[in-house]
C-alpha cells in the first residue's frame, strides 16, 4: 500500500504564509512552521509527499503553481520560515530519507506581515488550492480490464 503525506508550510501570524497550513488543515494533514528536520520526519517512507506552501515569485497574487520538487535548486535566501523547503530537500538528502515523489503546490502571495490575516486574493483562491493539492494526492484509479471476466471458484 503506497503512503501520500500532505504537509502544509507556513505561519499563520504572517499574512499570506497562512495559506499552506489552511489547505493542510482542509485536507487532514500535518502543519509545520519551516522545521526542516520535522519535515524530513513527516515524509520519510512516503511515496508520495504533496507540500503546501506560499510563495513569492512575482505572479500575480492567487496564482497556483505545482512544482515537482526532488530537483528544487538550493535556496539562495531564507524564507519566512528562516530556512527553507530546499534546506529540508539537502537535509533529506544527506539523511537518506527523501520521499519517492515530491510535489510542491504554491499559491503566490500579496502580503506576509506579521499579524495580518491572508489576502483577500488568496483568500479567494483558497478553494482552489485545497482542490489541486487533493487531486495531486489521490491516487490513480485502478487500470481498466479490457471487460469483465467470470472464473469458476
Amino acid at each position: 500500500m503506497s503512503r501520500t503525506v500532505i504537509i502544509g508550510i507556513g505561519n499563520d501570524y504572517r499574512g499570506d504564509d497562512g495559506a499552506g497550513l489552511e489547505a493542510a488543515r482542509a485536507l487532514g494533514g500535518l502543519e509545520n512552521g519551516g522545521d526542516p528536520a520535522e519535515l524530513v520526519e513527516a515524509w520519510t517512507g512516503a511515496d508520495l509527499a504533496v507540500v503546501i506552501d506560499c510563495a513569492h515569485a512575482h505572479d500575480p497574487p492567487g496564482t497556483i503553481r505545482c512544482h515537482a520538487g526532488l530537483g528544487l535548486p538550493p535556496a539562495g535566501h531564507t524564507s519566512t520560515h528562516g530556512l527553507s523547503l530546499a534546506d529540508a530537500l539537502d537535509l533529506g538528502r544527506a539523511l537518506g530519507r527523501l520521499p519517492r515523489r515530491l510535489v510542491v503546490v504554491t499559491v503566490e502571495g500579496a502580503g506576509f506581515e506579521l499579524g495580518a490575516p491572508l489576502s483577500p486574493a488568496v483568500r479567494q483562491a483558497l478553494p482552489e488550492l485545497i482542490s489541486r493539492c487533493a487531486e495531486v494526492a489521490r491516487p490513480p484509479a485502478c487500470p481498466r480490464s479490457g471487460g469483465s471476466r467470470r472464473g469458476s471458484a
